[in-house]
């Protein structure tokens, strides 16, 4: 999860924290936009009290359309429990065959609410998440569990929210080993070795919430642009869960209360910007603040401190940028405004001179046919960082980006040093990691067939 564990006190909250945030527009369904973002780290073996969605936290996605890093509409997610028999310990007393399975003992269900400038409209009610995908016994036939799921929304949208398929790709536990990249750590500072990368995530669940919806329900104006040029086609989206204020504990349950206004726990946008680019004293508060704030964070952007520490790690193969005493203008333009139209040709995602941590989406850009995982890197104007897909590798491209690969596009008289526009930690995800429709995140392993690590 590339946003996982990012702050110290989220890490202890795990229902509450964001691992991370998809936006782009649906390759199968180009006159629509996919929103995902994605909760809790799982083991799928995690029984017998399986992984759900807080019943206690307000889940959102944010869209920004009028280009003032505010929320002009937001979808607002809210999930209940219900446990039919409390005297068992089972999640299921027999095989969950159905979503109103009479086996089912907890049972998840969920309210889909829209706000427009302050205006709520509830699109859904009683919605079923499907249940964890525990095992061919408990969950014969998940798959078909996971696409009932799927339910429809008023004005031809589709919302999902259940168990997944973790669909981030990185070598997780090396990268946080001293910068490890297994390909050629033998280049490292403490060199060792070089092997081939571990997806650590290739195995793990995550809870989804992905919802569908027309391009005209995003713009301001209710336009589906097809111009990239067009300054109403860029959207910004961030997603944030929040607790209410006071929380009184009883003896039971029951005796147990959630008090108070809403106030914001974790956020959004970008990955790996709090976990990598925020510093740590200043991590949680991060998490409490909105976007729109983000202008006292942006020093951390234009001077990250990982672009210093990677020459370190590795002398032969990250450019040493000590010489480059001008500020990071090229992170500053794709993390927290956008890239203005004729930076990258036939390419803008600029939502203004604010600047906030938002995935930027030019709605105006079609699918790719042929996409690349490297994104705009690569040639690909659909990929990220206009917006994010889950195929995506966001770990190659940032790492390559704060290398210096990308200050040429605001200042040529640097030139990158070639390594380092080549440097990956060499993953690509298996094919079945994906699906070709909504929700496009895969069908999670069930607890019994997950491999031992």
């Amino acid at each position: 999860m590339s946003s996982h564990r990012e702050a110290p006190e989220i890490s202890k909250d795990p229902v509450a924290d964001s691992t991370d945030l998809y936006a782009f527009v649906s390759p199968d369904q180009p006159d629509t936009v996919t929103l995902i973002s994605n909760y809790i780290p799982e083991n799928p073996a995690g029984g017998p009290n399986f992984y759900e969605f807080g019943d206690d936290v307000l889940y959102e996605i944010h869209i920004d359309n009028s280009g003032d890093a505010a929320a002009d509409i937001t979808y607002q997610f809210r999930f209940t429990n219900e446990v039919r028999n409390p005297d068992t310990f089972l999640y299921n007393t027999g095989p969950i065959d159905a979503l109103d399975s009479a086996n089912w003992n907890r049972r998840q269900t969920y309210t889909v609410t829209r706000v427009e400038h302050g205006a709520s409209k509830e699109l859904a009610r009683d919605l079923v998440s499907p249940p964890c995908n525990i095992g061919p016994r408990s969950t014969p036939n998940y798959a078909r569990l996971a696409k009932e799921a799927v339910h429809s929304l008023p004005g031809g949208g589709k919302v999902f929210a259940g168990q997944r398929l973790d669909p981030f790709y990185i070598d997780l536990g090396a990268i946080f080993d001293l910068g490890d990249l297994r390909p050629f750590q033998n280049l490292h500072l403490i060199p060792s070795a070089a092997g081939p990368a571990v997806d650590t995530q290739a195995t793990k669940s995550v809870h989804t919430i992905a919802i569908q919806v027309p391009k005209s329900e995003l713009t301001s104006d209710g336009s589906s642009p097809t111009n990239a040029a067009d300054t109403r086609a860029t959207i910004g989206v961030w997603c944030t869960a929040s607790r209410q204020k006071m929380r009184m504990m009883g003896g039971t349950p029951a005796a147990s209360a959630q008090l108070g206004p809403w106030t914001q726990v974790s956020r959004l946008g970008h990955p790996l910007i709090n976990e990598v680019i925020i510093p740590m004293g200043d991590k949680d508060y991060w998490n409490a603040t909105a976007p729109k704030e983000d202008a006292q964070f942006l020093k951390y952007v234009q001077h990250p401190e990982l672009a210093g520490l990677l020459p370190v790690l590795y002398p032969k193969v990250f450019p040493n940028l000590a010489a480059y005493k001008k500020e990071r203008a090229d992170l500053a333009a794709i993390l927290m405004t956008g890239i203005p139209f004729g930076v990258v040709p036939g390419f803008q995602n600029f939502t203004g001179k604010t600047p906030a941590d938002m995935l930027r989406l030019n709605l105006g850009i079609a699918p790719a046919k042929q996409p690349n995982a490297l994104g705009v890197v690569g040639g690909d104007l659909a990929g990220y960082p206009n917006g994010r897909r889950v195929t995506d590798d966001v770990f190659t491209i940032e790492l390559r980006a704060i290398a210096g690969v990308t200050i040429p596009l605001v200042d040529k008289s640097f030139t990158p040093d070639g390594a380092a526009s080549k440097v990956s930690d060499n993953l690509t995800p298996g094919k079945d990691r994906y699906l070709a429709s909504f929700p496009y995140v895969g069908v999670p392993l069930s607890g019994f067939s997950t491999p031992a690590p």
